[in-house]
């Protein structure tokens, strides 16, 4: 452990002061904290785990994707070798899903299968070979009806819906229409219209680690459930709901997690089997996913089909938009919902958009459900309309580049549909992209065949609302000193990789000046660490930093306390809080230590310095050992222990559906991206990305640039190649060989430019960096494959033999 005194001085005063000076940590580029145990193998997954005497849990699943289940026996499964259980849908009795509105997928079907894959039935035994020998013997007797594949044909009246439940007599899943201000006035206000149709093939998320669990049981009937999810309160939430345990007898551990995109975000079928294996056997239970079962377990980006058109004047910029989606929802609802709203909502940025008008219909079908994927319901849409916005602006005989400058967001305003926008970068940033980029210099003037494309998008930064109604903060953390005088920061958030406990440990380690290996995080156990909701919605940084940084300061002004008795003064008083300075902003304003609030990213001057290894009065030198503070502290009461929370400001409007979308705060995001297309093959490398992302400021510059260059090479994978195909419902590539992703050797080189903003209410001023930024990817690829070749493609993924046919309809509309 690094002593303290070693230890640089914490720059003295404000926040703006040290914002001006420079923080010790924050604005760093830091390796994660764990990256050695990653990189060494020391990491332990949920896999890795060695429980004691464990079974084999292996789940049976449906050949068929639409069938009546006429007969199931098990008979012979239950007499074998090594079987200790075997699970049915008679097994369960309800249903569950991550949205209390959705709540609709069975744990293991009962009377129908609904897409290929979904589970049957599951086996527990001593090994995983007589699991999978028990699953062979069990027979099923399917009874096959017409499969709903199409989400067209699925809006229209089908003989038996996937849910009847609904009792509609279609497949439509959720239906959402908005409208803000008068878009038909728009379109006869504007100088160029565009409109067209796009289509979306499906894609997934291909985190490394495949799903698992395991579960422990004590010797008084309680559960330890290990897996790998990225929301831990939803996954105790579900497994006490369907298995009708008392929550307190459940405990969920999410140990180092392989990645997840948001393909972890649900509660999911295995992790309940395995609990209810668990109890049925009396023992401990693992279950891993192959990778084939993990395709069968998709949710991933929604397969759509957007009909858009947009209206352009040279003078007022976007005048109108109007967009219709229907997007292809799988057999269950997922995060269907919300995925929803935001193929609607997350248009509303980064432009000034006064009239606009959407709708969009998910539909239920007869394949793996779709949920929650990296930019969640913002990356089609967003596609379509910078396509869109570079024909208006190209027809106007406008540079694409320069002309989305005139369009940008002001900061400290309302949308249209009332979303609070608070800090915005973009502007600098994408003058900084086209800077760098030699955009002026290349846009129109590069040879046939080489050409730069530029696109803008914008993301939330957290959610305003929880999924499940309550009046409990958006984030909570406790935070301890111990005798030794270690630091221990307490947080339900789930590090995915993405680095959450990293910006966690650097929020206290800033604030009480110690250096970072003297804080510990422990994260994502429901039994030691407060509510969390999870990392999804882009909100760890944001929410749980605020979360962090505030029980930090709440513990820093303990130490003073402390501090001050030790030297015999008059410790500082307590400050109020002040006015915020202004309607949208909630920062700015003083702690309030004599109440619960402290606001977001408060001031903490408190006026004393903790550094080298001391505590004392700026100006003073007569401060006291840092060991002797915490010791006086613990005298006092025992314990020394914090909490902070982050509870988002009240925002939106009245209107139906006004809470989709909402977050406190947005960020910003341009690329510019420069291809060389071989006319011949069509195919298309993509040579250079430089990227501007309004992260507000970026805490962890080596994070920041991590998540950047994940989200392009995956932009870059749904741009380019990217699909999985189905043949009646069936996956036919289910592995990491058959779907095609991007290699290392694909990967561009990728410039970040400098974008940042002030955002008053992030902790230290930051915001999102992990999902926006994926985005505007693909449209940057597609807007420069015009300026290369002439096409405008409105399919992803924008293969070769796509590339060719446009290609030679441009040579044959030019001959005829």
């Amino acid at each position: 452990m690094t002593d303290p005194r070693q230890v640089p001085a914490i720059p003295q005063g404000t926040d703006e002061q040290r914002a001006a000076e420079g923080n010790r940590l924050i604005g760093q580029r830091i390796p994660q904290i764990d990256a050695h145990d990653k990189v060494t193998g020391r990491a332990r997954y949920t896999d890795d785990l060695r429980l004691h005497n464990p079974l084999w849990v292996k789940i049976l699943r449906s050949p068929c994707a639409s069938a009546r289940i006429r007969r199931l026996d098990d008979t012979r499964a239950r007499s074998m070798a090594g079987v200790r259980a075997v699970l049915t849908g008679a097994d369960f009795e309800r249903r569950f899903g991550v949205l209390p509105i959705s709540r609709d997928e069975p744990v293991i079907a009962r009377q129908w299968v609904n897409y290929v894959g979904e589970p049957v039935a599951a086996v527990a035994a001593e090994t995983l070979a007589e699991a999978e020998a028990a699953l062979d013997s069990i027979e099923i007797e399917y009874v096959p009806d017409t499969p709903c594949l199409d989400p067209r044909k699925g809006l229209k009246p089908v003989t038996r819906p996937i849910h009847p439940e609904l009792k509609r007599d279609n497949n439509l899943h959720k239906k959402v229409e908005q409208c803000f201000g008068d878009p038909e006035s728009g379109f006869e206000q504007a100088e160029v219209i565009v409109n067209k149709r796009f289509s979306f093939a499906p894609v997934t998320h291909a985190f490394t680690e495949p799903h698992a669990t395991q579960v422990e049981l004590s010797r008084d009937g309680e559960l330890t459930v290990y897996s790998a999810t990225q929301v831990p309160h939803y996954l105790h939430r579900a497994l006490a709901e369907v298995l009708d345990l008392p929550a307190h007898r459940i405990r969920v551990i999410k140990p180092h997690l392989g990645g997840g995109f948001g393909g972890k975000s649900d509660p999911f079928s295995h992790e309940i089997i395995a609990a209810r294996m668990a109890l049925e056997t009396g023992r401990n239970v693992r279950l891993r996913f192959n990778r084939e079962e993990v395709f069968f377990s998709n949710h991933g980006r929604h397969p759509t089909e957007i009909a858009m058109k947009l209206g352009y004047h040279p003078e007022r910029g976007i005048t109108g938009l109007t967009n219709s989606a229907t997007i292809d929802g799988g057999a269950y609802g997922s995060f269907g919902v919300v995925t929803t709203y935001y193929n609607g909502v997350l248009l509303q940025g980064p432009y000034k958009l006064p009239n606009y008008r959407f709708e969009c219909r998910r539909v239920y079908t007869n394949k793996p459900m779709c949920g929650a994927m990296r930019g969640h319901g913002g990356v089609n849409p967003r596609f379509a309309s910078e396509v869109l916005v570079d024909m208006a602006l190209t027809e106007a005989g406008l540079d694409p580049a320069a002309g989305r400058l005139t369009m940008l967001l002001d900061e400290n305003t309302l949308t249209p549909n009332e979303f609070r926008i608070t800090s915005v970068g973009l502007r600098r940033g994408l003058e900084n992209a086209m800077a760098h980029s030699g955009w002026r210099d290349k846009y129109g003037k590069l040879p046939f065949g080489r050409g730069i494309g530029v696109a803008c998008g914008f993301f939330i930064s957290g959610s305003a609302l929880p999924i499940h109604r309550n009046e409990m903060p958006g984030a909570t953390v406790r935070l301890t000193i111990d005798l030794d005088g270690g630091v221990t920061v307490y947080s339900g958030a789930a590090d995915i990789g993405q680095g959450s406990d990293t910006i966690l440990a650097m929020m206290a380690a800033e604030v009480l000046g110690l250096p970072l290996d003297w804080v510990k995080v422990v994260s994502a156990d429901t039994r030691l660490t407060p509510i969390d909701l999870g990392s999804y919605s882009s909100r760890v940084t944001f929410m749980c930093g605020n979360a962090a940084r505030n029980a930090a300061i709440r513990m820093r002004r303990r130490l003073v306390e402390a501090a001050c008795e030790l030297l015999g003064i008059e410790p500082p008083p307590l400050p109020g809080p002040g006015e915020p300075e202004s309607f949208f902003r909630q920062g700015g304003r003083k702690p309030d230590f004599a109440n619960e609030d402290l606001g977001a990213n408060p001031d903490y001057s408190d006026g004393f310095v903790f550094a080298d290894g001391r505590i004392g009065p700026a100006g003073d030198e007569c401060g006291v050992d840092y060991m002797a503070v915490v010791a006086r502290a613990l005298d006092r009461d025992g314990i020394l222990q914090t909490r902070g929370t982050y509870r988002p400001p009240k925002l939106g409007g009245s209107f139906k559906g006004a809470g989709a979308g909402l977050s406190p705060s947005y960020s910003f995001t341009a690329h510019i991206a420069e291809v060389e297309v071989d006319p011949d093959t069509g195919l298309v490398r993509v040579e250079r990305i430089t990227t501007a992302h309004d992260c507000g400021r970026a805490l962890n510059r080596l994070a920041v640039e991590g998540q950047i260059e994940g989200s392009i090479h995956m932009g870059l994978g749904q741009a380019l190649m990217e699909r999985i195909d189905y043949d009646q419902g069936a996956v036919q590539n289910p592995s990491l060989l058959e779907y095609k992703m991007l290699s290392a050797f694909e990967q561009p080189e990728i410039e970040i430019v400098d974008c940042d903003s002030d955002e008053s209410e992030g902790p230290f001023g930051g915001k999102e960096a992990g999902e926006g930024v994926l985005a505007p990817v693909a449209p940057a690829v597609a807007n420069a494959l015009f300026d290369a070749v002439g096409i405008r493609l409105t399919r992803l993924p924008m293969t070769p033999d796509l590339v060719l046919k446009a290609i030679a309809r441009n040579k044959q509309a030019e001959t005829s």
